[in-house]
């Protein structure tokens, strides 16, 4: 059973240690679950394929620098 904390604060209040300290002890798998949740939510909202993320690109060319 998961734990559930509420933090009760004004909006004008910007303080986001509740969330800082709430993510950190989430962990990582937690954290990018989260993230690759929102990507696929921001691409059905754009009206695209959610299952073709274009987070790889292809190198079209390099040089030294």
């Amino acid at each position: 059973m998961r734990a559930i904390e509420e933090n009760y604060q004004r909006i004008e209040d910007d303080r986001r240690s509740f969330d800082i300290r709430f993510w950190q002890s989430q962990g990582d798998h937690a954290i990018f679950e989260a993230v690759w949740e929102m990507l696929h939510y921001y691409i059905l909202i754009r009206g695209k394929d959610a299952n073709e993320f274009r987070l790889q690109r292809t190198v079209e060319s390099f040089r030294k620098a």
